[in-house]
């Protein structure tokens, strides 16, 4: 399967279990992860960081993208763990 036979470029959003996941989300995740564990960060952009994860999480979650992999970084894990 491919990209795009999830969505077709002409698509940007998709709707799972009532929850609207935009393309990009686990790219977005993804980024936003390494910008939160990177200790050169400065706060105001981990803090940053953090809300767009956190506001991520339920469209990865609907996604199943936890069931499939583990995030290896204990931080970040407890992180999305405790929302």
């Amino acid at each position: 399967m491919r990209a795009e036979d999830i969505l077709p470029d002409h698509v940007n959003e998709t709707t799972l279990n009532g929850i609207a996941i935009r393309k990009g989300t686990v790219g977005a995740f993804i980024a936003n992860a390494r910008v939160w564990a990177d200790p050169l960060t400065p706060e105001n952009g981990r803090t940053a960081a953090e809300n767009d994860i956190v506001e991520a999480l339920p469209a990865l979650r609907a996604l199943g993208l936890f069931d499939l992999l583990e995030i290896r970084d204990p931080g970040l894990r407890a992180l999305v763990d405790s929302h």
